[in-house]
Parts: C-alpha cells; sequence; structure tokens
C-alpha cells in the first residue's frame, strides 16, 4: 500500500521517507510499484549495512555498523513463565564511514534543535551520581519537558549513553524498557530476582549470556490481558459478518489464464528475508527453485532441473523447477530472499532466483490489513524452450 500513499495528488501524501534497515523496493509488493512511488518522493534517506535495491534509489544513504559492531538486544519469550533477555556486546569496532544507527539518529536529531543542552545538562549530571539520582532526575524531566517526553530514546543515549562501558552507549535505551518493566510487572521482574527497573537494567547490561527479566505464575495469566473483564474477546463483529458470508464466498480466486496458485515467499532451509545478499552461504536449492507437484509438471512437460517462465497479473520471471511430491495439484511455490544481485569474486554480478515480489500485487490484499495475498497469487507455469 505504501506505492498508494505516494502516487496521489492527495495534499497530504508520503513526499519523503527514512527506511532504516529494511528494504522496501525488493520486500513489498509489486516492487515495480514501489521504485516508481521511491523515485518520485522529494527525499528519501536509507540507513543500512548494505547498498541495498531500496539505498539506491535514495537521495542519500547513511552507512550504518553491522550486528558486530554495535550492541543489540534479542527478547524471547518462548520459555514462558520465564521471559529472558540478550543485550550482545559488539565484538569488533565500525568500518570507517559507517555509525550505530543510535549516532546516526542522535546527529540527526542535535541537527533539527528540538531538545537543547540546557534540557539535557540536568540529565547527564544526574547520571554521573548513579542510578537513583538518574531516575529521579528522568522523571521530572519528563514530567516537566515535552521535548524530552517526545524523545525518550534520544534523551537516554546523550545522558546515560555516555556512562555506561566502551562502546554500549546504544544499550541506554532498555534502561527506559527496565523501567516500564518493573512498573508494569514489578511482581514478575522481583521473582525473576531484580528489586527495580534500575537494577533489571544492570543485570541485563551486565549480563552477557542473557538475563531472565520476568517470572510469572500460570494462574495470573488473564491478568495480562489488558482487556477490563481479563477476557480475549472474540466476537468482533467485523470479523463474525466474514465468516457468516463465506458460505457465499467464490471458492476458486484462479483463472483459465492463471489456473496455478502460487506461494510466493516460502521459507526454506536456506532463506533468510534479505539479510544474506552473498549466496554462497546457500548448501542447496542455491537458485530458489520453483516447486511444482508431480501432476503439474507432467501435464505441463516440467522436469527437475529445466528452466519454466511463471506470469502473474504483476509480471514474470523465469525460475529452475523442482519436481516434488510435496506439493499438490495446482499449487507451485517459490522461496523468500532470492532474487538480490550480487557481485561476486570474479567482479561478476550474479543474481540468484526470482525476487518474489516481481509477481506479487498491492490490488491482491487482504480488505482490513491491506496484506498482500502472498500465499495465494493466480498464476500460469510454462516451460521454457531449451533454445530461448
Amino acid at each position: 500500500m505504501v506505492p498508494e500513499e505516494i502516487l496521489t495528488d492527495h495534499p497530504d501524501r508520503f513526499r519523503a521517507m527514512i527506511v532504516e534497515s529494511a528494504n522496501p523496493a525488493h520486500s513489498l509488493a509489486d516492487s515495480a510499484a514501489c521504485r516508481q512511488a521511491f523515485e518520485a518522493l522529494e527525499l528519501m534517506v536509507v540507513i543500512d549495512v548494505a547498498m541495498t535495491e531500496t539505498a539506491r534509489l535514495a537521495h542519500y544513504v547513511l552507512p550504518a555498523a553491522s550486528q558486530f559492531e554495535k550492541p543489540e538486544a534479542t527478547f524471547f519469550n518462548l520459555e514462558f513463565p520465564h521471559n529472558a533477555v540478550h543485550l550482545r556486546r559488539p565484538l569488533l569496532d565500525p568500518l570507517p564511514g559507517t555509525l550505530p544507527e543510535p549516532e546516526i539518529w542522535a546527529r540527526l536529531v542535535r541537527a533539527l534543535g528540538f531538545v537543547t543542552d540546557d534540557d539535557l545538562r540536568p540529565l547527564r549530571e544526574a547520571a554521573q551520581r548513579g542510578r537513583q539520582a538518574y531516575t529521579e532526575a528522568f522523571l521530572v524531566a519528563v514530567a516537566s519537558n515535552p521535548s524530552v517526553a517526545k524523545l525518550l530514546p534520544y534523551v537516554l543515549y546523550e545522558t546515560l549513553g555516555p556512562t555506561l562501558p566502551d562502546g554500549m552507549a546504544g544499550a541506554a535505551a532498555l534502561w527506559g524498557l527496565a523501567q516500564k518493566t518493573a512498573m508494569t510487572y514489578p511482581d514478575a521482574v522481583r521473582r525473576a530476582g531484580h528489586t527495580d527497573g534500575n537494577a533489571l537494567f544492570d543485570a541485563i547490561l551486565n549480563g552477557r549470556s542473557g538475563v531472565t527479566f520476568t517470572a510469572h505464575n500460570y494462574e495470573d495469566d488473564f491478568e495480562l490481558i489488558n482487556n477490563d473483564d481479563h477476557k480475549i474477546a472474540l466476537g468482533i463483529p467485523e470479523m463474525l459478518d466474514e465468516i457468516r458470508s463465506l458460505a457465499d464466498l467464490k471458492m476458486s480466486l484462479t483463472t483459465t489464464e492463471l489456473p496455478i496458485v502460487l506461494s510466493v515467499g516460502e521459507r526454506r532451509a536456506y532463506t533468510a528475508n534479505d539479510i544474506f545478499r552473498d549466496p554462497s552461504w546457500r548448501k542447496r536449492d542455491a537458485d530458489g527453485a520453483l516447486r511444482v507437484s508431480v501432476e503439474d509438471a507432467q501435464a505441463l512437460g516440467l522436469t527437475d532441473g529445466c528452466r519454466a517462465r511463471i506470469t502473474t497479473a504483476a509480471g514474470a520471471a523465469e525460475a529452475t523447477v523442482e519436481v516434488t511430491e510435496v506439493m499438490l495439484p495446482g499449487h507451485a511455490s517459490l522461496p523468500n530472499g532470492f532474487g538480490l544481485d550480487y557481485v561476486d569474486g570474479d567482479g561478476r554480478t550474479v543474481v540468484p532466483g526470482v525476487a518474489p515480489n516481481a509477481l506479487t500485487s498491492t490490488k491482491w490484499r487482504d480488505p482490513y490489513a491491506g496484506m498482500p495475498w502472498h500465499k495465494h497469487v493466480p498464476a500460469r507455469i510454462e516451460a521454457c524452450r531449451a533454445d530461448a
């Protein structure tokens, strides 16, 4: 839907975008429409570690440090009732000309002048006196200064960040999350071994292998639901209306021209979204094969390893075929994470597989969420001629 917000004459249309660690020119439905939209922007800034398809369309590219060169945190709830957070320390110094994202954003905010040194000075001084002094000063600043309240991650980075261990200033934002967690779930935080938000933050900062930040009781589960009655609201009128209409729903969305249901963006053992541009890490399925059923392969004259042309309402592409019993007749699939160009060791540009969103359309989408139906794209598959 992003292109529709740009390619319009509405006075409030998107005129500028900042894209951080994302590649919408490749990852959003209808890549051609995305490229057209981004080229129409008055300003586009990309913050990323790679010169992505989106970055090449930007007016400015701000190179970011990689995940090994800055602090990063991951939250896990896979072992509920114990929830864990892992703050990873940087292993290497950033490459010349690159910066961690918190520093990039801090420089932008400084240049805009939304928060002054006078606003930050009391917090910087309090941070030097310890966690408790900083907590008290922070609460006063947030309550009395709207500019500070609107830019909390920046304020934490600028005031608390310099007091953290070398290279860890970017972790200052976790202090705010630790305080919020301790105020929202005080008993669960204490059961995890932390007396308050400051103790939790210090545990996260010092826990090289991760920290349990809350320990809940199963009997308290329904208290975690924010509705007044602490129940899950399943009776959504709009959803019930949709369920009632299923009886009259047209069952087949394909046509004689586009008779195959194509699932675009299947996760496989060697797909990784757009994280890895270098294809050499893949030990199998290096070309991101088009998987088709045995029955469809026979009907269409396809064999393992042959090339096939895929056509949808949005575009067309060619792919290597994998005939498999996993697929049912009338159903085919392409993996995600392919179609990224890469310059190999010999200086050649290689583009393994198909860029999935060359085949998808923003018009083919969920009516409520606006999410394109990537897993149900009507398509036509044809064997490529051997001499083509």
